[in-house]
């Protein structure tokens, strides 16, 4: 089995998926237009930033697995995935440390103008008339959008810098918040009016595009800062360059929509005449720690794959079919038992939507349980309970 490797990873990494038995092929400089020709051998597909595109699935014929080493999948064509029996799978929650840290940094850097006292340093130009004038982070607000593993890391280190919290999320509810000693809004909204310092950790998806909208920024107190190390995609940008334009709020920013796609080179963005925004470089999932993290992570599920035939983290399942009938049929553990319960099924014109077969302590007898879209007739059910020293028995369910 191949498995091509389209972004940088560890090589403890790679070294741990050649002991699998695996032949391995990694190119860190692999570029989305060269996937998009397709992988003509490879079954496991691992990428980290790297855009895997309707294209590439198109033209990768034996590919099953897509791994995402990282959360956000937002760069993975789930739906042509799905459309080709193509697993596709992430690996969340592994790089919720760095992601705030660099959040809690972009913080620190606006208020104290480390980057321009840098800038400055590195021109020969003394300051420090001006970059005296911070205000400070103690006793702030600090308002937090989205509480999942980032969200809550960063509510920590928050705290550790003497920051009030005030946070929403959909998951969130006023006793949650009250647990976690935090204060709980109602809304995106009123965290911002309430915010000094406004952070976003969502994913980005259909729900949460543009989320953070003109209303919202508008909302916010002169002044404060705009924190986003999530996805270009959960802020209207154009809004925002208008506010930071307006030189009424400032920026810390890890993605930004006109990012160059390579991992190096020239580029430019209206951002660049801004001096009240700080850009890095895509880089909050980008630390030793954090990488080999994700790494071991992405091993794990190729090994449950390999082994196990099994894919943990598995996002493109269905979470339930329409199947209207669930056919149980406990079997003794032979071969062709499950195949010719399958061919009555077949022969009845009847779908088999999931399938899931389970086997017994000591290995004589097994259950299989069948989601059909069509109620099995009386003479079906029949001819499948009476089938001899196969067919232990047979229920069948309506859902």
């Amino acid at each position: 089995m191949i498995v091509t490797i389209a972004d940088k990873l560890p090589e403890q990494a790679i070294q741990q998926l050649k002991n699998l038995g695996l032949e391995v092929r990694s190119d860190s400089q692999l570029t989305a237009s060269e996937l998009d020709k397709g992988l003509k051998d490879s079954q496991i597909l691992i990428v980290r930033s790297t855009v895997v595109s309707e294209s590439c699935i198109n033209n990768s014929p034996n590919l099953s697995l897509i791994i995402r080493a990282g959360a956000g999948v937002n760069n993975i064509d789930i739906k042509s995935a799905s459309s080709l029996g193509i697993y596709v799978a992430n690996c969340p929650g592994k790089n919720a440390i760095a992601v705030a840290e660099l959040t809690i940094g972009l913080i620190l850097s606006l208020d104290r103008f480390l980057a321009d006292n840098v800038s400055d340093f590195r021109k020969g130009a003394w300051n420090k008339a001006s970059y005296s004038k911070a205000d400070g982070l103690y006793g702030k607000t600090l308002g937090v959008v989205g509480i999942g593993q980032i969200g809550q890391e960063v509510i920590k280190r928050g705290k550790a810098f003497g920051l009030e919290i005030v946070a929403w999320s959909r998951s969130l509810t006023p006793d949650m918040a009250e647990e976690m000693d935090i204060e709980y809004a109602e809304s995106i909204l009123d965290v911002a009016k309430r915010s000094d310092i406004l952070t976003v950790h969502l994913a980005l998806n259909a729900d949460t595009k543009g989320i953070i909208s003109k209303e919202i920024l508008a909302a916010m107190k002169e002044g404060s800062l705009f924190i986003n190390t999530s996805r270009d995609g959960i802020v209207d940008e154009e809004a925002l360059y208008e506010e930071l334009k307006s030189g009424r709020i400032r920026a810390g920013l890890d993605v930004f929509s006109d990012e160059p796609e390579g991992k190096q080179g020239e580029f430019t963005s209206r951002f660049q005449k801004l001096d009240n925004v700080y850009i890095s470089h895509h880089i909050g999932a980008s630390t030793e720690q954090a990488q080999l993290a994700v790494a071991e992570d992405a091993v794990d599920i190729v090994r449950g794959y390999v082994q196990e035939g099994h894919v943990r983290n598995w996002l493109n399942r269905c979470d339930q079919t329409e199947a209207p009938w669930q056919l149980v049929v406990r079997h003794f553990d032979k071969p062709g038992v499950i195949a010719n319960v399958m061919s009555e099924l077949k022969q009845a014109k009847i779908n088999a939507q999931e399938l899931t077969n389970v086997i017994f302590e000591g290995k004589k007898t097994a259950c299989c349980t069948i989601q059909i879209d069509t109620k099995p007739s009386d003479e079906i059910m029949t001819s499948i309970r009476t089938r001899q020293d196969e067919v232990i028995s047979a229920t069948l369910i309506e859902r």
